[in-house]
């Protein structure tokens, strides 16, 4: 923070809140919670009175800084939004009012954002490792700089400015996104609508590599992400972390099912990465037959509508572990079968759109680096 501004104790910025409310047992109330590192102040839930009148209660004002007693040393800080306005919290949100002659709310609601403001936090939090709280007269006696009301202006105008740009630019990433997939989309039905259907037995037949368990050999496991995100590495587990488990080598190319979360995408291809890793008998790794369909063709169609609504039909019972994809009803699902080099021409296309994707994602990660750079310049009187 600037060295340029006076330094000021937040206790003579802030004013702690005693606004209680009595509460009526047969009333409904919203509770609010914040969430951490600086996403802000959200609505928990609704509660009966009955269920905490004997409890006390703080009522919530638009524009009170509020935070958490156990998380704000891990950003959990933010200011009451207007729609929570007379919802209630308990005393470990405590709520301050600030003094608007010395301190603006929107300068408060930035500053709260910045590393340096958490880290007051940490020093104002004590405890064992569990029980970790901000200590209140600590918090309070601690001091931040703070510069003339209307320089506050500027900056949160400034920041505020920044800060919409930034938005506008994720915003035009995420429409071509949108837009990529469509696209996809598209041309996925393009060449799969009037295909002929085949089982997957024929196409894709289930097969199973299971592993003799040895000594001494350690057996790294693959998981596989839902909603069509992909697989992932498990730790290496040894013969006697295993015990009894039945596990199953997976190779490159491999089209993986997990059945007992399929029916919510939980569908991947095996990256030449995950190679030779094992799944357990929860995993079914289906493999096409050469030139008759690829992996990655298959994986795109049970990822949409269509296809995973088959994947659900095919999976039976509640939600979670209790709805499980079966293995028969797996290798009954027809599936559209274009030609071979269809096929391979739209997974080429599909390494396209992936790659855009991935430069996304690496843009995005830096995007979301320059708001924190940005209020680190401003509250260090560089903006």
């Amino acid at each position: 923070m600037s060295k340029q501004w006076p330094l000021v104790k937040l206790r003579d910025v802030l004013k702690r809140s005693e606004d209680t409310i009595a509460l009526q047992a047969d009333a409904t109330y919203r509770e609010i919670t914040v969430k951490m590192w600086g996403k802000g102040v959200v609505l928990r839930g609704t509660i009966l009175g009955a269920e905490i009148a004997s409890a006390r209660r703080f009522v919530a004002k638009t524009g009170q800084f509020i935070l958490s007693r156990i998380d704000a040393r891990n950003g959990a800080i933010g200011i009451v939004p207007p729609e929570l306005d007379g919802a209630v919290v308990t005393n470990d949100f405590p709520l301050f009012y600030s003094n608007a002659e010395r301190i603006s709310v929107a300068f408060l609601a930035w500053l709260s954002r910045t590393s340096g403001f958490v880290n007051l936090c940490v020093r104002a939090s004590e405890g064992t490792t569990n029980r970790v709280r901000l200590q209140e007269d600590r918090f309070l006696a601690l001091e931040i700089p703070l510069p003339p009301v209307a320089e506050q202006r500027r900056l949160v105008a400034r920041i505020e400015e920044l800060a919409t740009k930034l938005q506008e630019i994720r915003q035009i990433r995420d429409d071509e996104e949108k837009e990529c997939r469509a696209l996809l989309l598209a041309t996925f039905w393009n060449v799969a609508r009037n295909a002929p259907r085949r089982p997957m037995a024929e196409v894709a037949p289930l097969i199973r590599r299971p592993t003799e368990i040895q000594t001494n050999t350690v057996y790294p496991e693959l998981g596989i992400r839902s909603f069509g995100h992909g697989t992932f590495h498990k730790p290496a587990l040894s013969a006697f972390e295993l015990g009894s488990k039945r596990i199953f080598r997976i190779e490159r190319d491999d089209l993986l099912f997990s059945n007992v979360f399929a029916w919510e995408g939980a569908i991947a291809v095996a990256k030449p990465e995950d190679h030779g890793r094992f799944g357990s008998h929860r995993f079914m790794s289906c493999v096409p037959r050469a030139g008759v369909a690829t992996s990655q063709f298959l994986r795109f169609y049970f990822l949409t509508n269509e296809g995973i609504e088959l994947i659900r039909a095919a999976s039976p019972g509640g939600a979670g572990r209790n709805r499980t994809l079966g293995i028969e009803a797996l290798t009954n699902i027809k599936v559209p079968v274009p030609p071979i080099e269809t096929q391979k021409w739209f997974d080429a296309l599909q390494a396209e759109v992936d790659a855009l994707k991935s430069v996304k994602a690496e843009t995005a990660a830096e995007l979301n680096a320059l708001l924190p750079s940005i209020l680190d310049r401003a509250f260090a009187g560089e903006l």
